[in-house]
Parts: structure tokens; sequence; C-alpha cells
């Protein structure tokens, strides 16, 4: 178990790193916390956060974590791709008591520029009009509302669908 976490952190002393087995328990305790403060943990979440290496990882996608100065997980991220060229931000949290300051926008940037170096197709993602501080963040950054659920969902809880669109030259 990682250490305790100050409760402030500048974001921009955050470094958004890949995945290390080092992070893995930090990876499903970061999701577990807000799993079961808003819903309850689907038997694909148990499944994902128990086994990142085969879930996400082993297929080609990518785990990103926000990372102090002294190697703490504060936030995490994941990128899980699909054969139509498809990808998924899924997994996204920020510890409780540092949400609101710049983390979860440090990660969008760092999912971002992993899904462009992944060559995805579309990067999408399934979320909860219950989490309205999320969803302002996914739309700042460039996702935009599509019908919801999205064909195949896997997630119960998921009523929002919501599809990237990458800023337009002009």
């Amino acid at each position: 178990m990682s250490a305790p976490i100050p409760p402030a952190i500048a974001a921009d002393s955050v470094r958004i790193v890949d995945y290390h087995p080092r992070w893995r328990e930090d990876f499903a305790r970061l999701n577990i916390e807000w799993l079961e403060r808003w819903f309850v943990v689907e038997p694909i979440d148990r499944e994902v956060l128990g086994d990142p290496q085969t879930h996400l990882l082993a297929g080609g996608g990518r785990i990103l974590f926000a990372i102090d100065a002294d190697d703490r997980a504060l936030g995490t991220v994941a990128l899980l791709p699909y054969e139509d060229g498809s990808v998924e931000l899924t997994k996204m949290a920020v510890a409780p008591e540092l949400r609101g300051g710049g983390i979860g926008r440090r990660l969008m940037r760092g999912a971002i520029e992993a899904f462009a170096q992944m060559g995805g197709r579309e990067l999408f993602l399934e979320s909860s009009t219950k989490l309205a501080p999320a969803l302002k963040l996914y739309e700042s950054v460039g996702f935009r509302h599509r019908p919801a659920p999205r064909p195949g969902s896997h997630y119960q809880r998921a009523d929002v669908y919501m599809v990237w669109e990458a800023p337009r030259a002009e």
C-alpha cells in the first residue's frame, strides 16, 4: 500500500507515466474507491482491476499514472484498443482528496497523447450522469456526447457515451 498522499499537490509537479507493476494495487484501489462510492463494482471491473496485464496491456492497451515526486500514484487512466481501431478510455480515477486540482486534466492530456501514439481511429468513453465533474472534464478536452448506451456496452452503470473530437486546424 502506498504512503498517505498529502491533501494538496500542485498539478504541475505531477508526472504522467506508463504502467509499472509497483502501481498495480494503486490501479485497483483508486478505481474501486469511486466505483464503491457511486455504484457497485461489477464483475468486469473486478476482472480488469485484478489483472490489468491480461485485460488491458497484453492486447496493446496502455495504463497511465499521475505520480508525485515520491513515486506515489495519485490517479490513473487506461486505454483499451479494439480490433476495429477504436480505443476506449477507461478506468479513470484520481485520489478523492486531490480531485478538482488539475490531476485529472493532466491524465486526460496524457491519454489523448497515448491514443495518438497508438494510431487509433476513434477514442470513446462510457460514463454516468452521476459523475457530473468527470463529464465536464471530458467535455473540456474535446469529448462530445453521442446516443447512449454504446452498442455492446459492458457496464450496467453507463448512461453516457462520448467520442473525442480532435481540434480542427483553422
